[in-house]
Formats: C-alpha cells, structure tokens, sequence
C-alpha cells in the first residue's frame, strides 16, 4: 500500500517530465532559429545582398502562413481597440527587421543575436515609473551590468583575436570579423533588441487570450509586411550599385530556413515556452539556451570565437537581466499557480510593470 508520504513526492516530480518534452522543442526551436541567422549571415557577408530587401523577401511568404494558418477573419470578431493597436505593432515589427538585418550584417551573428536581450531595458523603465525605490536601484544596477556586457562584446572579447582571455597569437588565421567595431556600431542591434520586446509588450497587452494572440500576430505581421514594401521597393531602386549590376547568387536554404525557423516556427515555440514554460524571451533561462546554441554554432561556422570571453559576457549579461526585470517575486510567485492554471495574467500584478 503507498505511504501518505509518496503522493505528495510523485505531484511534485510529475511537472518536470511533463515539461521535458516543451523544454526539448524550446531548445530544438531556438536551435534551428540561430542556425539560420548564422547561414543568413555568411549568404549576405559573402553576396551582399540587400538587407532589407532579403527580409522582404523573407516577409511575404510568412505573412501569407500565418494568415493562412491563424485565418483572424474567422471566428469572433476582433474589435478595433485589437486591430488598430496590432497594426501599429507591425509598424514597429518592420523597423525591427530592417535594424536588425542591418546590425547582423555589421555585427555578425553572435552580438546580433545577444543584444535582443537589450529590451530587459524596459524593466528599468517600468520601475522609474511603477517602482519602489529599492527595486529601482537594483534594476539600474542591472542596467550598468547589462551595458557593460555590450561594451565587452563591441570590444571583441568573444572574438580569439581581441578577447583578453586568448593565448593564441596567429596572425595568418582567417576570421569572419577584421577589427573591432565599437559601442557605437552596438547601437544599431541593441535599439533592434528593444524593439522587440516592445513588440512583445504591444502584443501582451492587446490580447491576454493565447488563441486570440496567435490571430492577432497574424496581422501585425501582415501589416509589417506592408510597411517594409516601401522601403524595400526603395531600397531595390536607389540601392548599392553592386546589387544592380552583378548578378548575386541566391541561396535556397537561407531564405527557407529564415522564413520556417526565423520567423513562423520561433514565434510557436516562444509562445510555448512562454504558456507552459513561463520562460520570457529577456530572462536569463531563454539566454542560456541562446548562449549553448551559439556556442555550437561558432564552432560549426569556424568563427573567431574566444568561449571564455563569450562566457563571460553572457554570465553579466544574464546578471544584468535578472536584476532589470526582477519583481517583488515573493508576492508574484504566491499567485502565479492560481493564474497559470486560468490561464489569465494578474492584471494587479502585472500592469504596473511592462514585462519584457
């Protein structure tokens, strides 16, 4: 006969296998995600090809699925206080894919990718506006370490030619990246990275509903889609004399893996994550599984990479991002069981926050 004492034992162990399979598709996800940033990367350093025009290209066809798959014109009708502000959403959709494309080509993959953690920024916004005056402190504090891990990575520390930590001195080695680009060059990703959770909040915010959410992204991608028709039918007119006059090869697996990986699959898995998981993009959980797929991929691609730099800038970054999103977790924690199994997000918990 089982003990009193086992029941208890067997609930609490059960979540951690029913997630395991969630977990192995989030890191699937993101896996397949940042290796087709590295191949999308290596297709326009080597071709330079139009950055927007490309994710254009890239656009279009998953607009087209999403609609197809989400179908927002079925189904109870959505109101305007949802359309408009998803509209408005794809606005700021397609000015992130155009900073971001133009950050990836000059920053490679690897700032690229580390600096969408820059929209943790908004924590310390919500608490110069919401905040206690402690938590206040804390999140800058989490501000400079963030900061700081930029500063490291502008400066080449995750490269083995510039990092501090490189005993290695040859200078015959080929790398992707010839010199070091400077905090300046930081901005163009990191303004990427708060765009996107700003995204990210827009959408949290028009819809707590995770089908209705889905419906909606459809059309905020849609309408991204149609804002960057301007610009890339500028940018194919008045663009850099080689796309015109030479003849650039296009490459199949690029443009379908950042359309299947990049862009319609992330969102499912992010999604999940964020329903069963209750793992956020901007949290340190997400960067570690970021960071060892990045790891696997720069030793893949060859890249000029030093790990131990790499780690630590991912060690501040992620102690950066703890402390900038960090809420009175004790009180959130006492109510998040009861929430998640609604499936409704506390509005007095989370309104006076912007969650990132």
């Amino acid at each position: 006969m089982m003990s009193p004492g086992q029941i208890p034992e067997d609930r609490r162990s059960s979540p951690h296998f029913r997630h395991m399979p969630m977990q192995i598709i989030h890191i699937i996800g993101n896996f397949m995600r940042i290796w087709s940033i590295y191949s999308l990367y290596r297709y326009l350093s080597q071709t330079g090809t139009s950055v927007v025009l490309f994710l254009f290209t890239c656009l279009v066809p998953s607009s087209i699925l999403f609609l197809v798959l989400q179908k927002p014109w079925k189904g109870r009708p959505l109101s305007n206080t949802q359309v408009v502000p998803s509209i408005i959403n794809g606005g700021i959709t397609a000015l992130y894919f155009v900073l971001w494309g133009k950050g990836l080509k000059s920053c490679g993959p690897l700032r690229a990718i580390l600096a969408e953690y820059a929209g943790a920024v908004l924590g310390v916004l919500s608490a110069l506006l919401y905040g206690r005056r402690g938590h206040v402190w804390k999140k800058i504090g989490g501000l400079i370490a963030m900061v700081t891990s930029f500063y490291f990575l502008s400066q080449g520390w995750a490269m083995e030619t510039y990092s501090p930590f490189s005993f290695k001195d040859d200078p015959d080695r080929e790398v992707e990246t010839k010199e070091v680009l400077g905090m300046a060059a930081m901005t163009i990703p990191i303004c990427a990275g708060i765009l996107s959770a700003l995204r990210r909040v827009i959408a949290r915010r028009v819809s707590l509903k995770n089908q209705l959410k889905r419906r909606l992204h459809a059309i905020t991608i849609a309408s991204a889609t149609c804002f960057l028709f301007p610009v890339a039918m500028w940018d194919m007119i008045i663009g850099s004399p080689s796309s015109g006059s030479e003849k650039m090869p296009f490459s199949t697996w690029a443009f379908l893996s950042t359309i299947i990986f990049g862009v319609i699959l992330i969102f499912y898995v992010d999604s999940m994550a964020e329903e069963r998981l209750h793992m956020v993009f901007s949290s340190p959980r997400h960067l570690m599984v970021a960071g060892g797929c990045i790891i696997v991929m720069e030793i893949i691609y060859k890249m000029d990479f030093s790990l131990a730099g790499f780690l630590i800038c991912c060690l501040i970054l992620g102690f950066g991002i703890y402390e900038a999103t960090s809420l009175e977790r004790g009180r959130k924690d006492s109510f998040q069981t009861s929430d998640i199994s609604n499936g409704i997000l506390d509005e007095e918990i989370e309104m006076p926050s912007l969650p990132t």
